[in-house]
């Protein structure tokens, strides 16, 4: 066994990625929906601010906070055309995160994805990214739990499915919302910032949250897993 995969299962015992922004680069095209859905509603400057605070979440409670927000009534259909819009959109578009899929196959830990989209759309995904066999089918999402994230439910029933301690489980999250639920949830957490959908000092705000790391680049996570591995196991 190589010394990566000794410190690997020394110290974790579980590997949990989120989806969208992590394996697909789909956050960019479910906004793109979004702010179609919601300009006729909202003026463009506003909702671009907000929208910048709800990174990660899921799409009801986007519109939740939309309505608080700027005190507007959307139709009750609104949800499901974007859900429906979102998901063709991606089908037909969207791409795998680069390197994701070599980087996912070379960490010695059983892998788990843990997601706020709805579970048939996360199976899609991992079947894109070509990683279907690797998690075994091992998906948790949104609607499999009462609470979604920033909410630790969907962690807690991933690690609790599987057996494996909390403690016990690396994550990696693109959004301020993915983070807190994991780190809630007793976590670690590495942040990954290379999707197209990332805002400039994203890095710095997922720091601020409390992940371990930030990385950019999938080709990067073997060599970062190692490290983390050797100092948490000294």
């Amino acid at each position: 066994m190589a010394l990566c995969e000794q410190m690997g299962a020394m110290v974790y015992d579980l590997l949990i990625s989120d989806c969208d922004g992590v394996l697909v680069d789909s956050e960019i095209l479910a906004d793109q929906v979004m702010r179609e859905a919601l300009a006729t509603f909202v003026p463009a400057e506003a909702l671009e601010h907000l929208l910048g605070t709800t990174f990660g979440q899921t799409t009801h409670e986007v519109l939740l906070r939309v309505q608080e927000h700027f005190s507007v009534q959307l139709p009750e259909t609104l949800l499901a055309q974007i859900q429906a819009r979102s998901e063709a959109l991606i089908k037909a578009q969207v791409q795998p995160i680069a390197g994701a899929r070599a980087a996912l196959e070379q960490i010695p830990l059983p892998l788990a994805v843990a997601s706020n989209s709805r579970r048939h759309n996360v199976i899609a995904s991992v079947e894109r990214v070509g990683l279907t066999a690797r998690a075994a089918g091992n998906i948790f999402s949104a609607d499999m739990v009462e609470r979604p994230k920033p909410a630790p439910d969907v962690y807690l029933l991933a690690a609790r499915t599987l057996g494996v301690a909390p403690q016990r489980c690396l994550v990696i999250e693109d959004s301020p919302t993915g983070a807190t639920a994991a780190l809630a949830a007793g976590m670690q957490v590495l942040g990954f910032t290379g999707a197209s959908h990332i805002p400039q000092g994203h890095g710095d705000t997922l720091r601020r949250i409390g992940v371990l790391e930030v990385f950019d680049d999938m080709r990067d996570l073997p060599v970062l897993f190692e490290r983390l591995a050797q100092k948490r196991a000294s």
